[in-house]
């Protein structure tokens, strides 16, 4: 396969049936370890690349880097989830410099505090908003473009803690799970069109968000996961677990009885 993409024959798209075609693509928080991973994938293969994140200054350091060791068109930019605003410009600024967006990533979040969520309903709006509120917002800005085009994918990372309501992180998870349960429909009006959406359902990454957590499951490397959402991105999966053994893991937490379930302390 080389360095060239091979996107998959979706009904009714002629765009994604070239075989080898390069794209520009849109990474959403791409400071995170696992979207900086994914924008290297990308970029390695030859693809353009555009940064967004609220730290900008990060955001131009990852550009220049990918664009002197893969030799890529590069971008970058500016962007908050709770700005919902600013998400039209940004949008349109992307595709300006670089192109149609072809692929976007929508890889921000932020777990927040839960205990602080519980007693600060700011605190818990914020979580809401940047997972859900604002995730939804910049997605359909950019699935409607692809829509008009009959081309695209869009990758939404979402969270294993979204399939069941736990004390532990609630208020995260019921965004996160509203953020899976949007991508469902989203993906039911895209596929006409030939859009395809991916929704990851990540449990233990090596991120920030896990950092210093005491855990038995074992704790995914961003640049592994980055590899195998590429493939499921290729391969026009719908919905990915990863690691892969989560899906069993939460196949047996969503089947257990409420009346067992609300008296574990998870």
């Amino acid at each position: 396969m080389g360095s060239e993409l091979y996107l998959p024959v979706r009904v009714g798209a002629s765009p994604w049936t070239c075989g080898r075609c390069k794209v520009s693509v849109l990474i959403l928080g791409a400071t995170s370890p696992i979207a900086r991973a994914i924008a290297g994938v990308y970029a390695e293969e030859g693809h353009a690349v555009y940064l967004a994140a609220r730290d900008v200054a990060e955001a131009e350091r990852i550009a220049a880097d990918l664009k002197v060791r893969f030799g890529v068109r590069t971008g970058f930019g500016a962007f908050d989830a709770t700005n919902l605003d600013a998400h039209a410009a940004l949008v349109e600024q992307v595709e300006s410099e670089l192109g149609a967006i072809e692929v976007a990533l929508v890889a921000f979040g932020d777990m927040g505090e839960q205990e602080e969520s519980e007693t600060d309903p700011s605190a818990a709006r914020r979580v809401i908003d940047i997972n859900y509120t604002g995730s939804v917002s910049v997605s359909e800005l950019v699935a409607q473009k692809m829509i008009e085009r009959s081309s695209g994918t869009i990758i939404g990372l979402s969270s294993v803690a979204g399939d069941r309501g736990r004390q532990s992180n609630y208020i995260y998870g019921s965004a996160k799970g509203a953020f899976a349960l949007y991508l469902q429909g989203l993906r039911n009006r895209c596929f006409r069109s030939g859009v395809h959406v991916l929704t990851v359902k990540l449990g233990f990454v090596d991120t920030r968000m896990t950092y210093g957590m005491e855990t038995a499951i074992p704790v995914a490397d961003p640049a592994d996961a980055a590899l195998a959402i590429k493939r499921a991105a290729s391969r026009g999966e719908n919905e990915m677990y990863y690691p892969r053994f989560w899906r069993g893991i939460m196949g047996v937490i969503k089947v257990m009885p409420e009346a067992l379930f609300k008296r574990l302390n998870l």
